[in-house]
């Protein structure tokens, strides 16, 4: 039997996702306050080659052009995120016009070109000036992080339905506040514990709000996620890998449905009660319309009497001779697969969609092309494996690619090249991968040979 995208089901979402401050440049930074990343980036040492998102991809500038070109590409919806800094320059307080003029000019854009916007809240670029007075570790961020909401509830949503209130909590509070090698650049597990507690609040008390405001509203947040294997199957090694997933993929889903955080898998968690008011454990729950997964790899985990914390090491993809991503990730399709089933198992489990899936590959520029044939194929195999989901029964609802545009990946700058499209970062000048060419021909429902490869894979899976 031919597959096509129609195995998915008519309603089914497919598109792409960005984040403001990977993509937008500064743009008119006279009514744009500073963000976390705007300074860190400024930090020698910090970022691959020093490189900054000053520039980017200069979306600010050309986001005419870039949505335009998601159009002629089939791509009918965009996951894009609201800079902060950009609608509250301080952080709080006074609203910008400019700011609430430049998306509105997005969404607008996208609208007229019938490209359904979908809006990320929070990708990570704090304004920072709030990060002066503590950032996510300061309690008040909830009231900060709800004051901002309110503000793009009330300019956006006459139009735009569809939100994601933060993304990947886990990798900003982790790498921002814990490990010190993303913004803001912090580091304790005291600073992580209280971050990331308050993260779990605002993800739960900001989609309220959003529902209180905009009752019709199709409300969730995005997580990233993991499959997690032992090296060898031993006892200590199984038990490492169990509190690798208890933190990596449990932390946070786990209060947003009721259940309370995982400390009884790894107790250092239990820190986090000194942190925890009376009302935040009703707080922290929240039906939420669908959840975001976001997978790129699986890891491998040993025991490790070395960390003190986790008593746990990931086994490098390059120490494990198998395929990898310029990210030094394994390409491990049947990940997307497994964290599907393993969400899908938690009882009263809305509906899933994967908000970022991609990979990073080297791309050569060759008589103007560029045969991206490890993405395509590294794409391929991933909705195979979401299909294989879908027909066990997943309640799985639609599928993001990460990313459209090659963009400034935070601590690895722009040596990594995730899009479907690519960015010379000099000129600025926009070529579609052959990987974006697929993805345009497998919406449009007439690539044979790619849909012929996925109902071969599917049935091998099988």
């Amino acid at each position: 039997m031919l597959l096509s995208n129609e195995a998915f089901g008519n309603d089914f979402t497919w598109g792409v996702s960005t984040a403001a401050y990977q993509i937008e440049g500064k743009g008119n930074s006279s009514f744009t306050g500073e963000s976390i990343w705007d300074v860190f980036v400024k930090k020698r040492g910090k970022i691959f080659k020093n490189h900054t998102g000053d520039v980017a991809c200069d979306f600010y500038n050309r986001y005419a052009e870039d949505i335009g070109l998601m159009a002629e590409l089939n791509i009918s919806n965009y996951r894009f995120s609201i800079s902060w800094s950009r609608i509250f320059p301080l952080g709080i307080g006074s609203v910008s016009q400019d700011g609430i003029t430049f998306y509105n000019r997005i969404i607008d854009l996208c609208l007229a070109l019938n490209i359904t916007p979908w809006i990320t809240l929070y990708h990570w670029d704090l304004p920072q000036e709030l990060q002066r007075k503590g950032g996510w570790v300061n309690r008040d961020i909830i009231n900060w992080f709800s004051e901002f909401t309110a503000c793009c509830v009330e300019y956006f949503g006459d139009r735009v339905k569809n939100w994601m209130v933060l993304n990947e909590p886990m990798v900003f509070t982790g790498a921002g506040y814990f490990l010190g090698v993303h913004a803001p650049g912090k580091k304790g597990l005291s600073n992580f514990l209280a971050a990331a507690h308050h993260a779990a609040l605002c993800q739960s008390m900001a989609a309220a709000l959003i529902k209180s405001l905009q009752p019709q509203s199709n409300v969730g947040t995005t997580f990233s996620c993991s499959h997690i294997e032992p090296h060898r199957n031993t006892t200590r090694d199984i038990l490492a890998a169990k509190k690798v997933d208890a933190l990596l993929n449990r932390f946070f889903i786990e209060p947003l449905l009721g259940l309370g955080y995982p400390t009884n898998e790894l107790r250092l968690l239990r820190r986090i009660e000194r942190f925890i008011k009376p009302e935040d454990e009703k707080n922290l729950v929240f039906n939420m319309d669908f959840i975001g997964v976001q997978n790129y790899t699986r890891e491998v985990v040993r025991h490790s009497s070395f960390n003190p914390y986790l008593k746990a090491k990931l086994i490098k993809a390059n120490k494990r001779n198998v395929e990898t991503t310029l990210m030094n990730w394994e390409v491990y399709p049947e990940s997307i697969y497994h964290v599907l089933k393993k969400f899908s198992s938690y009882k009263n489990m809305p509906p899933l969609m994967v908000t970022e899936n991609g990979a990073a590959f080297t791309d050569t520029i060759q008589n103007g092309q560029i045969h991206d044939i490890k993405r395509t194929q590294y794409l391929k195999d991933n909705i195979s494996q979401l299909l294989r989901a879908k027909q066990e029964g997943v309640n799985v609802a639609g599928y993001f690619i990460w990313t459209f545009l090659d963009n400034f990946e935070w601590a690895e700058g722009y040596r990594p090249r995730f899009g479907l499209v690519h960015v010379d970062f000099q000129t600025q000048k926009r070529t579609v991968k052959s990987s974006g060419n697929w993805y345009a021909d497998f919406l449009r429902k007439k690539d044979a040979a790619a849909l012929n490869s996925l109902s071969k894979m599917s049935t091998e899976s099988e």
